[in-house]
């Protein structure tokens, strides 16, 4: 009982280093799930659930880097043509996009840097990317954590 708060704990810390860094993108779902299929057994859906709420919440604190990075400064950032294609899009749909993107894995360091250029206001910036965060990081979890329940029979 007093381990899985630590895994809570630890479910937020992972997404907030690996959101605010752009080295792991792919290791933080990894890593959750991970946490998500241990809690499941004891917690049922809650636990990997609560993993992704608060890995989604973290991960929209981490990914203030790169709005940080691209309101301080245009010349810091590389502009590729990846870039401009989400530069466009975050210019055209502006929340809608930057909800869109969050639920994507692996792009939204580029959406954080357009967001921050294009000085898309903070708290907008937060909510939406918190709020595509979260959907991403709750399903991701949750449906690693049934799959895994459903494949264990066939191991044992």
């Amino acid at each position: 009982s007093e381990l899985k708060g630590h895994f809570y704990w630890g479910a937020f810390l992972i997404s907030l280093i690996g959101n605010a860094t752009i080295l792991f993108p792919g290791a933080v779902l990894v890593l959750l799930s991970n946490l998500g299929i241990l809690l499941y057994s004891s917690t049922g859906l809650s636990g990997p659930m609560l993993v992704g709420l608060l890995g989604g919440i973290a991960a929209a604190i981490g990914e203030t880097t790169g709005y940080i990075a691209g309101y301080s400064g245009r010349e810091i950032v590389a502009r590729g043509k990846m870039y401009g294609r989400v530069e466009r899009r975050v210019k055209r749909w502006g929340a809608i996009a930057i909800l869109l993107f969050s639920m994507v894995p692996f792009v939204f360091d580029l959406v954080g840097i357009a967001a921050g250029i294009l000085r898309f206001p903070f708290w907008r910036f937060m909510l939406f990317c918190g709020l595509g965060r979260i959907v991403l990081y709750v399903v991701f979890v949750t449906l690693a954590a049934l799959g895994w329940r459903a494949i264990l029979p066939f191991f044992s």
